[in-house]
């Protein structure tokens, strides 16, 4: 496969980017060199190699959860730009 203009341009769309014709440019070229790597890996003979899930032999290792600062609500409500007494106030995102 090879990255073309349209094919940028329809990512970029995607992304919501606005990119400049000699950005437009560079992202061909830095797409294609992602996309010869990945060929490249793909001659790799990975016959009789385990997939692996974990980067390690420990699974699932989790550590206590400790509390290291806390801060009372006033100081909460100091960086919050919109509180009233008790709350941060915030934009409903949700409609009914």
């Amino acid at each position: 496969m090879n990255i073309d203009s349209e094919t940028v341009d329809k990512i970029a769309h995607l992304a919501r980017l606005e990119l400049a014709e000699n950005e437009k440019q560079e992202m061909i070229g830095d797409m294609n060199k992602i996309l010869d790597f990945m060929a490249k890996l793909n001659e790799v003979d990975t016959a009789g190699v385990e997939p692996l899930v974990y980067m390690s032999a420990e699974v699932n290792t989790l550590r206590d959860d400790e509390v290291k600062q806390q801060i009372t609500t006033e100081e909460a409500l100091q960086n919050a730009p919109k509180h009233d007494d008790k709350y941060i106030l915030v934009a409903k995102v949700i409609e009914k």
